[in-house]
C-alpha cells in the first residue's frame, strides 16, 4: 500500500486506517508500506507514523531511497554517487557500499529534498554533461503540503534534463521494477498480493504493471472523476481504507 493519502494525510492519520493495519497484523497477513518520499530513512517513518497512531514496523516500510540503492549496488556493485536529496537516501546508498563524491562519480542521484540548492543542481548538471548516468527515485512532480503543492523530483529532473539533454531513469513508482522489490522484501507473489493507492498515474498504473490488482482509495489525489481520465482501470474504487475494515479477508467480495 501507498502511505501519503492511503494512510496518513499531511501529518494526519486517515480515519480506519489504525483499524485496517491493525486487522492486518492481528490476521498474521504480510504487507509492505511504499512511498515515493525519499526524504526519510524508515525508522524517521515508522516514528512518523507512530506519532499518527498507526503501528507499521520499520521493516515493513520501503521508500524509493531503498528501491534506489538495492537497483545500483546490482548494477554497479560499490559504486559511487553524487546526490542531491536527504538522509532517506543517503543512508540507504552508504549502506549499499556506496562512495558519496562530487569527483567523477558513476551516477549522479536525484531524489527529494524541502531546499533545493542551485548550487547543488548546477554540480549535478555538470557532472551529467561530463558523462555521469543520470537517476531519478521517482518521477512525482509535486508533493503535498498544507500550504499547497511542493515542487519534487520529477520537477527538478526536469531541470536538469533540459539543461543537459539527458533523461534520468526513474526507480520508484510507477516502475514496476519497485513494486517487485517491495514484492520480494515480503515474500510475496503477484497472484496474491494487492496493491492500494491514491494515485492512478503511480500506485495503480505500477500495481497493473507488477501483474497486481489493484484498489484505488479516494482520501489522496486521485478522484472518482479522474478516474475516467485513464486507459486502465482499478480493480476497486473505494473511498478510504476505512471500507476495507472488516473485508481483508476478501476485500473484493461484497461489502
Amino acid at each position: 500500500m501507498d502511505m501519503d493519502g492511503v494512510l496518513v494525510k499531511e501529518e494526519h492519520p486517515i480515519p480506519g486506517a489504525a483499524e485496517f493495519l491493525h486487522e492486518l497484523q492481528s490476521a498474521d497477513t504480510p504487507f509492505i508500506v511504499l512511498t515515493n518520499n525519499s526524504i526519510r530513512t524508515p525508522r524517521d517513518l515508522c516514528a512518523r507514523l507512530a506519532q499518527s497512531g498507526l503501528a507499521v514496523p520499520e521493516s515493513a516500510i520501503w521508500t524509493s531511497a531503498l528501491a534506489t540503492a538495492t537497483f545500483l549496488s546490482a548494477q554497479r556493485p560499490g559504486g559511487s554517487a553524487y546526490v542531491v536529496g536527504e538522509s532517506g537516501l543517503t543512508t540507504a546508498l552508504h549502506d549499499a557500499g556506496y562512495v558519496l563524491t562530487d569527483h567523477d562519480p558513476d551516477y549522479v542521484v536525484l531524489g527529494e529534498t524541502r531546499t533545493y540548492s542551485f548550487e547543488a543542481i548546477t554540480t549535478a548538471i555538470r557532472l551529467v554533461e561530463s558523462g555521469a548516468r543520470f537517476i531519478a527515485t521517482n518521477p512525482d512532480t509535486t508533493g503535498p503540503s498544507p500550504q499547497g503543492s511542493l515542487p519534487a523530483t520529477g520537477a527538478v529532473a526536469a531541470l536538469i534534463t533540459s539543461a543537459t539533454g539527458r533523461e534520468p531513469y526513474y526507480v520508484g513508482k510507477p516502475n514496476p521494477l519497485m513494486m517487485r522489490s517491495a514484492l520480494r522484501a515480503i515474500g510475496a507473489h503477484s497472484e496474491n498480493t494487492l496493491m492500494i493507492g491514491d494515485r492512478m498515474d503511480t500506485d495503480v498504473v505500477s500495481g497493473l504493471e507488477a501483474g497486481l490488482r489493484t484498489i484505488l482509495v479516494l482520501s489522496g489525489i486521485s478522484t472518482r472523476e479522474s478516474v475516467e481520465s485513464f486507459p486502465y482501470r482499478p480493480t476497486l474504487v473505494l473511498e478510504s481504507v476505512a471500507e476495507l475494515v472488516g473485508h481483508t479477508a476478501d476485500p473484493f467480495g461484497p461489502n
